[in-house]
């Protein structure tokens, strides 16, 4: 997914028009419309100032690979720093306790009933 693509997703799940997100970073509906729709690619300074706007990363905004992409959300990622400053065994028990929650939360959704 492109980054044309990623503007046009974020912005429809938080039902912001192209003229909202447009006042955010200062600029004009049409130029958002432009990105969308991959006529134009925003600046490196436009690219930050989407990235804060719909709090993601910029990473996770350009990054056409994928690799990058799957960790979108700031929070997660400030966390994730976090951790990797820690010692070893502290990385390795908080690994062990989300590998745990991951799995019950994946178990739950399993055996839900629809």
């Amino acid at each position: 997914m492109g980054i044309q693509d990623k503007i046009l997703n974020l912005r429809k799940e938080r039902g912001w028009s192209q003229s909202k997100l447009a006042k955010k970073v200062g600029t004009s509906g049409p130029i958002i419309g432009r990105y969308e729709r991959g006529e134009i690619t925003p600046s490196v300074e436009v690219a930050k100032k989407l990235a804060d706007a719909f709090n993601v990363t910029m990473d996770y905004l350009v990054d056409k690979t994928g690799d990058i992409a799957d960790i979108k959300d700031r929070t997660i990622l400030k966390r994730l720093l976090e951790i990797e400053k820690l010692e070893k065994e502290e990385k390795k028990t908080i690994v062990h306790v989300i590998d745990s929650l991951i799995r019950d939360a994946k178990a739950r959704k399993t055996y839900v009933v629809q």
